[in-house]
């Protein structure tokens, strides 16, 4: 096994700038769309800023289900501003890079979010995950479920209030 190269996205009903927050927040802990799958928590400095840490923890069977987890840290390679986040994972379970993206669409009112991973995996645990498990089909599966999940949370929102 030697990588990923998968790309996931979505369109969200929402302006990139709205969805950028969330995505940084998500990033911060705040455990809003993309659980029950993962969970994010700020090791040091800012997710959206260079040189920040994110420790991931990707629950294999959901949070509070039980069932084997994979824990890796990011960290913040480049920053755009509303538009890309590009982390490397450089501790745990998968090693390499990912990129967020998003692209106003819509004279701005909807947002294509894409996440772009070509991570490896790093261990033995992946090696004996992968027998039993496609672990690209999964990683996919539980993206778009989080991006299904933000759309939600950001349709909920009344324009211009508060998140």
């Amino acid at each position: 096994m030697n990588g990923y190269d998968i790309i996931d996205e979505a369109v969200v009903d929402a302006p990139a700038d709205v969805v950028w927050d969330a995505l940084v927040a998500e990033f911060r802990g705040a455990a809003r769309w993309w659980v029950p799958a993962n969970t994010f928590e700020t090791v040091s400095g800012a997710p959206d800023e260079v040189g920040g840490l994110v420790a991931v923890t990707v629950h294999t069977k959901g949070v509070g289900n039980g069932g084997p987890k994979l824990r890796f840290t990011a960290r913040t390679e480049s920053v755009v501003p509303g538009r890309r986040m590009t982390v490397e994972y450089i501790d745990g379970d998968f090693r390499g890079p990912a990129d967020f993206i998003l692209e106003p669409l819509d004279d701005g009112r909807r947002t294509r979010i894409a996440m772009h991973f070509r991570a490896r995996p790093h261990g033995g645990k992946l090696k004996l995950m992968a027998k039993v498990a496609d672990i690209g089909a999964e990683h996919s599966k539980a993206a778009l479920a989080a991006f299904v999940a933000l759309g939600k949370q950001l349709s909920a929102v009344p324009a211009g209030g508060a998140r």
